[in-house]
């Protein structure tokens, strides 16, 4: 795609006419730039899209402002993820081919702009081993986030430079909470290894092709523009709280039921759906039941941005089957191949993340929690993005809210 448009092409990007485009140059809405040898005036590509999406935000804005912040606004610019047409980019890169062969170390590189070494050229958090085995002692019976919870805010002490205001600084920063956060989703000791391989080190995963099923899961949940996490996350950063103190109020808003706490929500379709013995009955009268408040009607199914299928559910699926070996794999298979068909001929949904990643965690035997932990150690690598993007915004995110209470009571 090319970094600079003509005036025609910049006018079209727009819905414009050329005239029309001179006057936002000369109102200060857009920056021209002479050719290379001065005939023309030549414009910004991403300058033109950018205004251009906010032409369209305005005037959706008369519509959207009667409804509540759901999938609409606010809205925050941002250069790390685009989900348009059933695609999801990072960086404008395919965000599930790049799933195929990338490694969650890679996501974190093209979402932060690192380089490929950032991981490498990072040292450990400074944290004492036996402080560490005494943490993972007193909280192993909790669930995945509420160890991790617990976890960051006292390894956050340990953690040099927490408030760098350099990129490097924060860059260290970032690798460091990567390892510690890894650690204490899985209980296990912070290590250097590739970070899909930590998880499966913690939960006896020895197949090759297991290791790569995880370590896709874990680049397809990388981002997601500007989900609830994601939002709390920009907010703190935004009140100048350093890298860690973003990523634990992340994961608070993670584990709600409506975010991925859907995932908890999910496996226990499996095993309700499981007992019940006939599924399309099963999820018949699981519909029948379903208050018409609920986000989805039916967990693990149909998400607003993706009216044809959620792309990263879908390539988890693809894999699935194509690394299910064993008998007890396959069945678990089978079963998630049923729910899967009884949904869709029921509603038309198509299986989301959160589903996919519980069926992973199902098949594959994982303890409890495993899908949470991954979808949360994949995210924390947008999160760091977005809290960086932020900073280096320096804007405080306040938005105005709409009194609808009674006017002032007078006696």
């Amino acid at each position: 795609m090319s970094t600079y448009l003509t005036a025609a092409e910049a006018a079209a990007t727009l819905g414009v006419s050329v005239p029309t485009l001179y006057s936002y140059v000369s109102r200060g809405m857009l920056r021209s730039a002479p050719d290379a040898i001065g005939k023309r005036r030549l414009y910004a590509a991403d300058e033109v899209r950018r205004l251009a999406r906010r032409k369209a935000d305005g005037k959706r804005a008369g519509k959207v402002a009667q409804k509540v912040l759901d999938w609409g606004v606010p809205v925050l610019e941002s250069r790390i993820t685009l989900i348009a047409d059933g695609r999801l980019l990072y960086r404008g890169h395919d965000a599930i081919e790049f799933a195929r062969t990338a490694t969650l170390e890679e996501a974190a590189s093209l979402l932060w702009e690192c380089g490929s070494g950032c991981f490498d050229d990072t040292p450990d958090a400074p944290i004492p081993p036996a402080s560490w085995r005494t943490w993972i002692k007193e909280t192993r019976a909790s669930a995945p986030h509420e160890r991790a919870l617990a976890m960051l805010p006292v390894a956050a002490g340990q953690i040099p430079r927490l408030f760098a205001s350099n990129k490097q600084g924060q860059l260290d920063t970032a690798v460091m909470l990567m390892r510690v956060l890894a650690a204490a989703l899985a209980a296990a000791a912070p290590s250097r290894e590739p970070l899909h391989r930590q998880l499966a080190r913690a939960w006896n995963v020895r197949n090759r092709r297991h290791l790569e099923l995880l370590r896709a899961a874990l680049v397809v949940c990388a981002d997601h523009e500007l989900n609830a996490s994601t939002f709390t996350v920009r907010c703190i950063a935004s009140t100048g709280m350093h890298l860690v103190g973003a990523v634990t109020g992340g994961l608070a808003a993670l584990a709600g039921p409506r975010h991925c706490g859907e995932t908890m929500l999910v496996t226990a379709f499996f095993r309700e759906a499981r007992e019940a013995g006939d599924i399309d009955r099963y999820v018949a009268a699981r519909l029948a039941r379903t208050n018409a408040r609920q986000r989805t009607i039916l967990p693990g199914f149909g998400h607003l941005l993706y009216p044809n299928g959620d792309p990263r559910a879908a390539l988890l699926l693809e894999m699935l089957p194509l690394y299910a070996t064993t008998r007890a794999e396959r069945q678990a298979l089978a079963d998630i191949d049923s729910i899967v068909r009884a949904a869709r001929d029921a509603t038309g949904l198509a299986p989301t993340v959160d589903f996919s990643l519980s069926a992973l965690e199902r098949v594959l035997a994982l303890p409890p929690g495993a899908a949470f932990s991954l979808f949360a150690l994949g995210r924390a690598v947008g999160w760091i993005a977005h809290a960086m993007e932020q900073f280096e915004d320096g804007r405080l995110i306040r938005p105005r809210a709409r009194y609808v209470g009674p006017d002032e009571i007078t006696r």
